[in-house]
């Protein structure tokens, strides 16, 4: 391969099967390089700044902290580099977030093998990739009065605020518990909740209480 024309990828998910998976497709492209894997948010910080990648591909949930907090940092120590989010979250909130803190593509793991690789080949080439039906979505939806909860985040706010523990709200939505740690950190996230009373305050003002 000519010097310049590869790009040198990081991997980062909690998940050693999705990496494997990820590195097969990944390096059938000549021009994908995995110099790095990264299976926490600490160890994306240290790869990221000890390999100095062209593009990582990274996944938003691990365990209940998400990934997304580390992108304004990453982008502010190497401003070239370019991030793909790929994750199991469909909710227009949290393409919404993510392309707010900066990440240049967005796509769900259940999409084709092909689709990350055009994310990967589209923002290579400076443009912005985000998943055909999430941009559908995303565009339908009213900016303004909206919260920018999904209908997911807020049945799992509602849930909550009414006292089910984050087991019961998985089972009551028929997810796993994983999902609803992550909807839960990233609700924290979102509307500043440090108490269970200021999760009760939240729900009842977004119209989820009585």
């Amino acid at each position: 391969m000519a010097p310049g024309t590869g790009w040198r990828i990081l991997l980062a998910d909690d998940h050693l099967v999705v990496r494997a998976g990820l590195r097969a497709l990944l390096a059938a492209d000549p021009r994908c390089q995995i110099v790095g894997e990264a299976s926490s948010i600490g160890e994306l910080r240290a790869l990221a700044h000890n390999l100095r990648p062209d593009l990582i591909v990274l996944d938003i949930s691990f365990g209940t902290d998400s990934a997304l907090t580390a992108v304004p940092e990453l982008l502010e120590a190497d401003p070239a580099l370019r991030i793909v989010v790929l994750t199991m979250h469909d909710d227009v909130a949290f393409a919404r977030e993510a392309l707010a803190r900066g990440v240049h593509g967005y796509l769900i793991k259940e999409s084709a093998a092909d689709d990350l690789l055009r994310a990967v080949e589209t923002v290579m080439g400076g443009s912005t990739y985000l998943h055909p039906e999430l941009g559908v979505r995303l565009a339908r939806r009213p900016d303004g009065s909206d919260d920018g909860l999904s209908p997911r985040e807020r049945d799992v706010l509602g849930l909550l605020a009414r006292g089910y523990t984050n087991a019961e709200v998985a089972q009551q939505l028929m997810v796993s518990l994983r999902t609803v740690e992550s909807h839960r950190a990233n609700l924290r996230s979102r509307l500043g909740i440090h108490s269970r009373a200021e999760l009760v305050d939240a729900a009842r003002r977004l119209g989820l209480l009585p």
